[in-house]
């Protein structure tokens, strides 16, 4: 499965509220008056319905969890069901108009304000404070991507990050040093004009140039490590348009206007050939990515940074909960916290390639290694998962939020307008539609 946590700039915008007959939607809690611990299972065998959107290997993998679990848990019975996982909201709004939500649904964490207003939507706040979930063991970014209003409302499926990944070749034949995981943004520069080659038609570097959330997602980091914020502390305004913000995209802005090192993909789909071909050094990407280059020997290291900060971001997509009556909620839980505890993780890494997203997985030397050799670069990827520090807004109008970033960004780096202008006006279009969103 191919990822690279795009928003559905969203035609679901609305709908799950719309399936809620307007938007007053009711927030279901399975857990007793006392506290955290989950009221009654079901008394009979029940059989759940579990929506998720893997397929190929990822599929394999889910399905021998699956098998594992029903083989040990007959009265709690996983039926799954493949449903496009860019279709998935949109899907459930249609079940959830019928009465007929599923069970357990896999879910873009992008999704997760729409779906804050689904009726019979299991609040887990309380659950994840419970031992066997272990909810501190999740990577911070996680969490926070799951958190809506204060109130928990999925747990993390998949959790991906952005790093740096560059061509050893070309760094030798270039006579440069390869990259560490202290590199300031200043070495990238300096490293990406000494690989552009205008006769060769290469470059140093490649940005996507579509305008879209994946434009967006790879300028949050710089926006994050230099100081910034993309709204202020209220969610109410916009605050990318900072000094700080200006300056991180100053600084691609003067490798695309200044050095011509960078290669800007307009259609967001010409990067991995080229890296593949030798056509560009570096590239700042994801795990996903890695299988696409098969002719390239790169190295993987965290992201370049400001003042030693060097963080990245990640998207995390969650597995939500509907309360279906009957103790079935309760059982979807058990589920859940078995499928997300470490010995399942790890099983469904070393199979599929998904990152862990537990500290404590993140950190076992002997897994990474492990996983290392699995999916050569991929444990770099495990290590930058501590630099995964925040999350994007969990807010409804965060597509339109993040359609004024990518519109000022690709404005700024093809050279349109200065940096500090294209985001004054993008902020001024954001906190227009923060307004209306209320």
């Amino acid at each position: 499965m191919k990822r690279r946590h795009l928003l559905s700039i969203i035609a679901a915008v609305g709908l799950v509220g719309a399936a809620c007959g307007g938007g007053g939607g009711t927030t279901a809690t399975p857990t007793a008056s006392g506290g955290g611990s989950p009221s009654s299972l079901p008394a009979t065998p029940v059989t759940l319905t579990f929506w998720h959107g893997y397929t190929d290997v990822e599929e394999d993998s889910l399905k021998a969890l699956l098998n594992e679990w029903n083989a040990q848990n007959p009265n709690i019975h996983i039926k799954p069901l493949f449903v496009n996982n860019d279709k998935a909201i949109q899907k459930l709004t249609v079940a959830l108009q019928g009465g007929e939500p599923p069970d357990i649904t896999y879910q873009y964490g992008s999704s997760m304000a729409q779906l804050a207003s689904a009726p019979k939507l299991v609040d887990l706040t309380q659950w994840v404070q419970q031992p066997d979930v272990n909810w501190n063991d999740f990577i911070p970014g996680a969490r926070a991507a799951a958190t809506v209003d204060g109130k928990v409302l999925g747990i993390p499926a998949l959790m991906d990050n952005l790093a740096f990944v560059y061509n050893k070749k070309l760094f030798d034949a270039a006579g440069l040093s390869y990259p560490t995981d202290q590199w300031t943004w200043d070495d990238f520069r300096a490293a990406a004009k000494a690989l552009t080659d205008p006769a060769k038609k290469q470059f140093g570097f490649s940005y996507p140039m579509d305008a879209s959330e994946d434009t967006v997602w790879h300028y949050d980091p710089l926006l994050w490590q230099n100081g910034g914020s993309i709204l202020d502390p209220s969610n109410k305004k916009a605050a990318f348009n900072s000094p700080q913000g200006v300056e991180a995209l100053q600084v691609l802005t003067s490798m695309a206007v200044q050095d011509k090192s960078v290669y800007l993909d307009i259609q967001n789909s010409n990067y991995t050939n080229l890296f593949n071909s030798g056509r560009i050094g570096m590239l700042v990407t994801g795990p996903w990515d890695l299988s696409s280059f098969p002719d390239v020997k790169y190295g993987v290291t965290a992201l370049p940074g400001f003042n030693g900060d060097h963080q990245t971001i990640a998207g995390p997509d969650m597995w939500c909960v509907f309360d279906n009556g009957g103790g079935r909620a309760q059982a979807a839980l058990k589920f859940l916290a078995w499928l997300t505890a470490p010995d399942q993780m790890k099983k469904d890494a070393l199979k599929a390639g998904h990152l862990p997203f537990r500290l404590s997985v993140a950190g076992d030397a002997a897994f990474v290694q492990q996983f290392g050799a699995a999916f050569p670069g991929i444990d770099a990827f495990v290590e930058n998962l501590t630099n995964v520090k925040q999350a994007r807004p969990v807010l409804d109008a965060y597509p339109q939020v993040s359609e004024a970033m990518g519109n000022a960004i690709v404005s700024a780096m093809l050279g349109k307008s200065d940096p500090k202008t294209a985001l004054d006006k993008a902020a001024a279009q954001a906190d227009e539609a923060l307004s209306l969103a209320g």
